[in-house]
């Protein structure tokens, strides 16, 4: 599959005339709990030829593909992808933590990591985990039976949460890294993994009975974070850096 993603990628920059810049596995892959039917969810940053910015209406700012083989890719345009950099947007700071890399051109990945403690925002973040979860959890979790895929959809937001409100950093992007530096318990630790287990283990749509007890955990949970969302700090940076990043990168 990496030859695939490669030739994919390049065939984009060739469609396109565009760079790509770094390009990342996403979701459940980079997370760690992947099911052996999960897709290939690649995202990836480009930027294109200085001409292209020169323009007084601005042009598309995203591309995607779908290929044979459940390999999804989709980009962000690098001034898009900075803009999102400055509102210290969790997706992209997750995708800059993955350890499943494709290409990392002019050490751009390590450059944004350098600037993003001073962009990382907590209440932005931490309203986009708690908004994540508790859309999921409404949506998916209100039955005797789980699809586990969607019980780790809530269970991952409101640990990366939980490390949020602990340290005032983003949260790592491998989930078993998170848990290692939030407060769960042993107990807790246990059946998280013991989820995890399984869920590695079954198809993508792959459900379960759901234990009565961990469902009231998971709503106290929630209903912890939401009030405690309120109170995070709110930082941000310095757009000169950026600035200077993407006129570096557009002009080669």
């Amino acid at each position: 599959m990496r030859e695939a993603i490669l030739r994919a990628l390049e065939a984009i920059e060739a469609e396109h005339s565009v760079r790509v810049l770094y390009a990342c596995e996403a979701g459940s892959r980079a997370w760690g709990f992947a099911s052996p039917d999960s897709d290939y969810d690649v995202r990836f940053v480009y930027v294109h030829e200085l001409d292209w910015y020169l323009r007084v209406r601005p042009g598309r700012d995203s591309l995607s593909r779908m290929l044979p083989g459940d390999l999804d890719l989709a980009g962000w345009e690098l001034r898009k992808a900075l803009s999102l950099f400055a509102g210290s947007n969790a997706t992209l700071f997750e995708h800059l933590g993955s350890d499943i890399v494709y290409r990392d051109e002019r050490n751009f990945a390590a450059r944004l990591r350098e600037l993003l403690p001073s962009f990382f925002d907590p209440i932005a973040a931490g309203h986009h985990y708690v908004g994540l979860a508790s859309r999921i959890h409404g949506e998916h979790l209100q039955g005797g039976h789980v699809i586990l895929k969607k019980l780790f959809y809530v269970l991952r937001p409101l640990a990366a949460f939980r490390w949020i409100e602990l340290h005032g950093t983003m949260a790592p992007t491998r989930f078993d890294a998170v848990l290692r530096g939030i407060d769960l318990g042993t107990d807790r630790i246990g059946q998280v993994t013991e989820l995890r287990r399984r869920k590695v283990a079954l198809s993508e749509a792959g459900a379960v009975p759901l234990d009565p007890a961990i469902h009231a955990w998971i709503g106290e949970w929630l209903e912890r974070s939401r009030a405690a969302a309120r109170s995070l700090p709110r930082r941000g940076g310095d757009l000169a850096a950026l600035d200077r990043l993407l006129a570096e990168l557009v002009r080669g």
